[in-house]
C-alpha cells in the first residue's frame, strides 16, 4: 500500500475546504482510499500539471474538485499539496 503524507499548507486548506464542501466528504474519502491501494486507477484521472505546476500531478474527487499531489511512486509515498476547483488550485 503506497504511504500518503500531507504536507502543512494541506493540512489548512483540508480544514478550510470541508467547511464549505462537508458533502464531498465521501468521495474525498473513496479518492484517498484508491490512491493508496491503487494510485493508478483509471478513476482518478491521475495527470502532470503543467507550467509552474510541472513537478505536481492532479487527482480528480470527482468532475469538479481535484486534489494537486506530488506523486513519489518511487518510495511508495505520496504528498498531498492542495485541494480545491479545477479553477481555483494554486
Amino acid at each position: 500500500m503506497i504511504k500518503i503524507e500531507i504536507s502543512d499548507s494541506y493540512s489548512k486548506k483540508i480544514i478550510k475546504f470541508f467547511k464549505k464542501h462537508k458533502d464531498i466528504y465521501p468521495q474525498y474519502k473513496k479518492t484517498i482510499e484508491l490512491l493508496q491501494h491503487n494510485p493508478h486507477h483509471p478513476s482518478l484521472r491521475i495527470h502532470k500539471l503543467q507550467g509552474k505546476m510541472d513537478k505536481f500531478s492532479s487527482i480528480s474527487i470527482n468532475m469538479k474538485y481535484r486534489i494537486v499531489v506530488d506523486f513519489i511512486i518511487i518510495d511508495e509515498v505520496i504528498i498531498l499539496v492542495d485541494i480545491g476547483s479545477h479553477d481555483d488550485v494554486y
